[in-house]
C-alpha cells in the first residue's frame, strides 16, 4: 500500500470503449476498484449517466453495492446521484441500506447535471422543485433521529457531498455545511476552493507514451465538438484523426504528472484529488493509476 502525503481517490465512469461491451466495462470497474484498494486509494466513486452509449455507469446505487462487497477498506460511493431524477426519499433509502450493510464506507455525492441527452433526461426528470429544496429534503431524510427513511434509522448514514463545476455549488455546499467536490475535469478553466477536486489524468512511464495514450480522448472531444458522438477509439485509430490538446487532461510521465498535480493542489487548496483516466486499454488504465499512486508521497497539500 502506498504511503500518501495527500488523499488520492478514483472517479470511474465504467467507459465502454470502441469494440467493448457494457459487461466488459463493468468488469473492468470491479478490477480497477480492487486495484485501487490494493494501492491505497481512499475512495472510489461511480457517476450516474443515462442514454450514453460510452458509459456503463447508469445505476450508481447498484454498482456501489457490488463494489463495496468486493472490497473491504475502500470508501465507495456515487459521484454522483443526480437528485432531480429521483425522489429524495428513494435516494435516502438506497444509500441508508448501503450504509447499514457497509458501515463507515459509503459516500453519497449529489449533483444536478442532466446526465444524458435531452430526450432521455425528459423521460427521467420528475421534479421541478428548486435544487436547494431537494437537497434540504435529502438532508432531513438522512437525519437518523427523525426520518421516515427506515434504513437510515439507527445511524446508517452515508457521507454526503455536493458535486459541482462552478463556484455557485461551492457556495450552496458551504451554506448547508456539506463538503464540496469540484469537478475540475469538466471545468479546468475555473478555480474553486474545495474539499475534493476531480482531475483527468493520463500517466505513463514517460511523456511520449502518455501523449500516445491521450490521443483517443482528444479525438473523442474533437468529434463531440463537431457534432458527432463516438466511442473512445484505439490509440492507433486516434493517430489517424488527431484532436487538439484542450488542457482538460493532465498528461505525462511520473515527473510531469507530479508537477501538474502539485499545481492543482496549490491552486485549489484541496487535501484530496480524485483521478479519472480516460484510457482505451484497461491495462494502460491500470498502469496509469499505479504510477499516480507511486508519486503520491511527493505531493503535498497546501
Amino acid at each position: 500500500m502506498a504511503v500518501m502525503g495527500i488523499r488520492l481517490s478514483v472517479l470511474d465512469t465504467s467507459p465502454i470503449v470502441q469494440g467493448s461491451t457494457p459487461r466488459e466495462a463493468l468488469h473492468n470497474t470491479i478490477d480497477l476498484a480492487e486495484l485501487a484498494e490494493e494501492l491505497g486509494f481512499h475512495r472510489y466513486w461511480v457517476p450516474e449517466h443515462h442514454g450514453m452509449r460510452g458509459v456503463a455507469s447508469s445505476a450508481p446505487a447498484v454498482l456501489v453495492g457490488h463494489l463495496a462487497t468486493v472490497t473491504s477498506r475502500l470508501r465507495v460511493g456515487a459521484g454522483g446521484v443526480l437528485l432531480p431524477n429521483h425522489p429524495p426519499l428513494v435516494v435516502a433509502e438506497q444509500f441508508g441500506t448501503l450504509a447499514a450493510l457497509h458501515p463507515g464506507r459509503i459516500d453519497l455525492g449529489i449533483g444536478r447535471a442532466p446526465g444524458g441527452p435531452p430526450h432521455v433526461v425528459a423521460a427521467l426528470r420528475r421534479s421541478a422543485e428548486p435544487y436547494r429544496d431537494q437537497v434540504a429534503q435529502l438532508l432531513a431524510l438522512l437525519d437518523p433521529a427523525d426520518t421516515v427513511a427506515v434504513p437510515v434509522q439507527g445511524g446508517n448514514v452515508p457521507e454526503l457531498w455536493l458535486l459541482g463545476s462552478s463556484p455557485g455549488t461551492a457556495e450552496l455546499a458551504a451554506s448547508l455545511g456539506v463538503p464540496f467536490a469540484f469537478a475540475r475535469h469538466l471545468s479546468p478553466d475555473l478555480s474553486c476552493k474545495a474539499d475534493l477536486v476531480s482531475v483527468s489524468v493520463i500517466a505513463a512511464d514517460d511523456d511520449e507514451r502518455a501523449e500516445w495514450l491521450a490521443g483517443p480522448i482528444r479525438t473523442k472531444v474533437r468529434s463531440r465538438r463537431e457534432g458527432t458522438r463516438i466511442l473512445l477509439p484505439s490509440p492507433e485509430e486516434a493517430a489517424a484523426h488527431p484532436g487538439p490538446d484542450d488542457g482538460r487532461v493532465l498528461v505525462g510521465g511520473p515527473e510531469t504528472i507530479t508537477r501538474k498535480l502539485q499545481a492543482v493542489l496549490d491552486e485549489t487548496g484541496t487535501p484530496e484529488l480524485m483521478i479519472t483516466s480516460p484510457i482505451y486499454h484497461h491495462a494502460d488504465r491500470r498502469r496509469s493509476y499505479e504510477l499516480v499512486s507511486s508519486i503520491a508521497g511527493a505531493l503535498t497539500a497546501p
